[in-house]
C-alpha cells in the first residue's frame, strides 16, 4: 500500500516507479495506493489520515485472510497503533528508518505523536523493529519500548540492485578527481561540517579534490538550507558542483575511477546506508563520522576512515588520510567492505531469518505456491 504520488510531483521518479512496478508484477502482489501524496506526511494530521486509511483498507482486504501482518514502514505510520482495533485479521509490525528526536529533536510535538503511537501499537501486542544495534538502543532508552517488543531486523542492501548500474555523466569538473558526499538536506546529515573541514584541508595547503555535494530533496525549490549550503560553499571557494534534486542514478559516480573518497559527515545516523552503497560498489575508502550507525560499519583503518560528528577538524584529518591512501591499501577497505556487506547487510537475507522467526506462516505460503523463497 505505497502512498499515492501524481507523476507532476517532483519526487516522482518514473526510473524508480518502472523498476518497482516489474518488482510487484514478478511477486504476484496486489498493490492498493493510499491517497494523501507526499505533503501529507508533512503534517502530523496528514499522517493520521493515512494511518487511519491504510488500517481501514487492511481491515477490509484482509478480512478473509486466515493469517496475516500488516508492516508500517517508516515514521510517517508510527500512528498504526491507535487506528487498529483489537479484533483486526493482522498483526502490526513498526519499522521507523529514523524518528524526530534524531532528525529534527526541536520537534516535541511530532516526538510526543511517535512516542504515543509506539506506546499504543506496543501495549496491544506489535512489535517495532530495529534497523541498527543505536537504534535498538535509541528505540528502548529515548522513545520507551520494551526490550521484549524490539525485534532486530538490520538495515542492508539487496545485492542484485547493484549489478547492472546505469552510469550517470561525471560533471567535467570531476573527472580529474572527486570526493562524493550525498544524502538527505537536512542539518543533522553534517554538510556544514565537511565545508569546514575542506576550508581546513585547504588553508593547511592540501590540493582538494572537486567535491560532488549532494544534499538532496523531492522538491522543486531550493530549500533554506540549501541556500545556506551553496552561500558556504561560495564564500570558501570550494571546488564543487551543487546537486540539490535527489537522483538514484548520483551512487554510479561510485564505480567512477575518479572517486577519490566517499564522505558522509553525519551528526545523527539512525543507520547509514551510504558506506554500504560504497561497499557494494567497490569504492573507498570511506570517510564517515562516530555517529550512530554508521559506527557498525565504518571501522577506522579497516574499512574507512572516521571522526567524531560535529568535529570539522577531526573529519578534516580523516580526509586528509583518505586522499593520501596507498593503493594495496584501498584495496583491502575495498575487500574487507565487501565481506561485511555479504555477511551481515544482506537484505534478503536478513528478511528470510525475520520471517522464519516471527511469521513462518508466510514461508511456509510462499513454498506451497512454488516460490521457494
Amino acid at each position: 500500500m505505497p502512498v499515492r504520488i501524481s507523476h507532476s510531483d517532483p519526487s516522482y521518479d518514473p526510473e524508480w516507479v518502472a523498476e518497482t512496478d516489474g518488482m510487484l508484477r514478478q511477486a504476484g502482489a496486489e498493490v492498493l495506493p493510499v491517497p494523501g501524496g507526499r505533503a501529507a506526511t508533512a503534517a502530523l494530521a496528514g499522517c493520521e489520515a493515512l494511518c487511519e486509511r491504510v488500517t481501514e483498507a487492511a481491515r477490509e482486504r484482509l478480512a478473509d485472510a486466515p493469517m496475516a501482518q500488516l508492516i508500517g514502514l517508516d515514521v510517517p505510520f508510527l500512528s498504526l497503533g491507535p487506528h487498529r482495533r483489537s479484533d483486526d485479521p493482522f498483526s502490526l509490525l513498526l519499522l521507523p528508518r529514523s524518528t524526530s528526536e534524531l532528525a529534527s529533536p526541536k520537534d516535541r510535538r511530532r516526538i510526543r505523536w511517535e512516542h504515543r503511537g509506539l506506546t499504543t501499537a506496543v501495549r496491544d501486542g506489535a512489535r517495532v523493529a530495529a534497523i541498527s544495534h543505536h537504534m535498538r538502543d535509541h528505540l528502548e532508552q529515548v522513545y520507551g519500548v520494551p526490550r521484549h517488543a524490539v525485534v532486530d531486523l538490520p538495515n542492508g542492501l539487496l545485492l542484485s540492485d547493484h549489478e547492472d548500474m546505469a552510469p550517470a555523466p561525471l560533471p567535467a569538473q570531476a573527472k580529474a578527481g572527486f570526493l562524493l558526499a550525498m544524502g538527505r538536506a537536512v542539518e543533522s546529515k553534517g554538510f556544514e561540517d565537511l565545508l569546514e573541514a575542506l576550508r581546513i584541508l585547504s588553508a593547511r595547503g592540501e590540493r582538494v579534490p572537486h567535491l560532488l555535494l549532494a544534499p538532496t530533496t523531492h522538491t522543486g525549490t531550493v530549500t533554506g538550507y540549501q541556500q545556506r549550503l551553496q552561500a558556504t560553499v561560495r564564500d570558501y571557494a570550494i571546488d564543487a558542483t551543487f546537486l540539490p534534486r535527489f537522483s538514484p542514478r548520483y551512487r554510479s559516480w561510485l564505480r567512477s575511477p575518479a572517486l577519490r573518497g566517499v564522505v558522509v559527515p553525519s551528526r545523527a545516523e539512525p543507520f547509514g546506508r551510504i558506506p554500504l552503497e560504497a561497499f557494494a560498489s567497490g569504492a573507498a575508502p570511506v570517510v564517515a563520522t562516530r555517529a550512530g550507525g554508521l559506527t557498525e560499519t565504518v571501522v577506522d583503518g579497516v574499512t574507512g576512515f572516521t571522526a567524531e560528528a560535529r568535529d570539522p577538524m577531526g573529519l578534516a584529518h580523516a580526509i586528509g588520510r583518505a586522499l593520501h591512501i596507498g593503493t594495496q591499501e584501498r584495496e583491502q577497505m575495498r575487500v574487507r567492505g565487501r565481506a561485511l556487506l555479504t555477511a551481515r547487510y544482506d537484505y534478503e537475507a536478513t528478511i528470510r531469518s525475520y520471517l522464519r522467526q516471527y511469521v513462518p506462516w508466510a514461508m511456509a505460503l510462499n513454498a506451497s505456491l512454488g516460490s521457494g523463497a
